[in-house]
Order: C-alpha cells, then structure tokens, then sequence
C-alpha cells in the first residue's frame, strides 16, 4: 500500500464502508480506555458481517448493557465469526454464542496477545514465550527447548484492518495518546494493512511536540474525528 503524506479526513461512516465482510479487524482499547467508540457505532450501523475481531477483551454486553458496549456491539449484533482475546469473561455474548458453536474463540495470554501484534508488525517469524507452557493453552502449539526450557511459540498476528484511538493528530497522520489509552494501540498501528485513527483533535503539521508523538504517521492511513472532535484547519 502506498500510503498519503496528507491523511485524509472522513466521517466515521466514510471510513467504515473500507472494513469489508470477512475482514480480520484489529480493535485498540482495554476495558473501556482507548476505544475507537465512533468508529465502532459506524460498523455495528454498516452490518459489516463474517469479522474476525482481534482485541484485548470483547468489552461489555450484560444485564444493564444488552445492546453491549464499544466493539461488544459487534458480537451482540453477530457481526463477528472468530474472536482473538485475552479476556472475555464480562461479555455474556461472547460466552453464549461461543458456547452454541457460533463463535470461534481464540484466548491469548495478554503478554503473548501484544507480543504476537509486535511479531506481526515488525516482520518477525514469532515469539518464544514460557507462558502457557504445561497447560491446555500449549495444545496444538509448536513447543521449542532451548537450554532445557520448554517455550511456545506464539505466530504473529496481523489484520486487514485496524481502529486505533488517539488523542491528537496532525494532517501527515502522527499521533499522540493520552494516558492509559495508549494501551495496545501504536501495536495494532503497525500489524494492519489499513489503519484508521479515531481523534479528539486534527491540528496543522507542526503543531504535535516531535517528543510526544507515538506513532509516525506513515502508519496511517485514514483520520476520523471522535463525535465532538475538534479540527483545527481544513487546508
């Protein structure tokens, strides 16, 4: 992909229509922190269907939330054929149509889970990880010794697509975070085919600090503004 130095700026239902069915999607975010929420309303609103999500946990769908919460609404909605996690246990959908045989479900130890998205993103064959090794997570995995240890090795993981949250962009795509929803976000930046960044603000070039900028916006590819964003220029 040959990708713009100038970021386009579209609506959250512009840049939804480039997540096709049976994409592999990448979702940033952990527990509520670092969603892409808009983006998120804007696919469950598409009907965008047969998706394989990949994020840290499948949010919330309960008793006080059944329509579910961020990307929960794609599994609500059955939008979503195989789920990669590391947690999923507050989302009641996910469990039930896992447990009807609806839903594929892959669980990752969280550390695996970010370090396979690093493999994916820097071009590396894997990762040899101690974790999960002597348990049912070890079965059907390539397990490597080296100097009498037993590891797994734990494949990359790559998406089609990824929605990722930031807090301000600039029109070349860079990106800064704020606080704890950084979380797993510049990770998915660089492990898709075509990154989509949810912003509270879109400044000029040359207004980001070069010191806090996270992720270069060479990894971008698309900028949508959060419901009540702020675009600081339009040339």
């Amino acid at each position: 992909m040959t990708r713009k130095l100038i970021k386009p700026v579209m609506s959250a239902e512009e840049a939804a229509t480039h997540i096709k069915e049976g994409s592999s999607l990448m979702v940033g975010g952990f527990n509520y922190g670092g969603v892409p929420y808009t983006l998120i309303d804007a696919l469950v609103a598409q009907g965008t269907g047969d998706l394989h999500l990949i994020s840290n946990d499948t949010l919330y769908a309960n008793e006080t939330h059944p329509e579910g919460v961020g990307h929960g609404k794609l599994v609500v909605n059955r939008q979503v054929r195989k789920v990669t996690a590391s947690h999923v246990g507050l989302n009641k959908a996910t469990q039930q149509l896992f447990n009807e045989g609806v839903l594929e479900l892959e669980l990752v130890p969280q550390g695996s889970f970010v370090e396979r998205i690093r493999c994916g993103g820097f071009g590396l064959g894997g990762v040899l990880t101690p974790t999960g090794v002597g348990t049912v997570h070890e079965e059907g995995k390539q397990i490597i010794e080296v100097d009498g240890k037993r590891y797994i090795l734990e494949l990359p993981l790559k998406a089609d697509v990824a929605l990722i949250r930031g807090y301000r962009a600039d029109r070349w795509g860079n990106l800064t975070y704020f606080g704890t929803n950084r979380n797993f976000n510049p990770a998915m930046a660089t492990a898709a085919d075509l990154v989509i960044a949810e912003v509270d603000a879109i400044v000029p070039p040359g207004e980001l600090d070069a010191n806090e900028i996270v992720t270069p916006g060479i990894l971008v590819d698309i900028l949508v503004l959060k419901g009540d964003g702020y675009y600081a220029s339009r040339t």
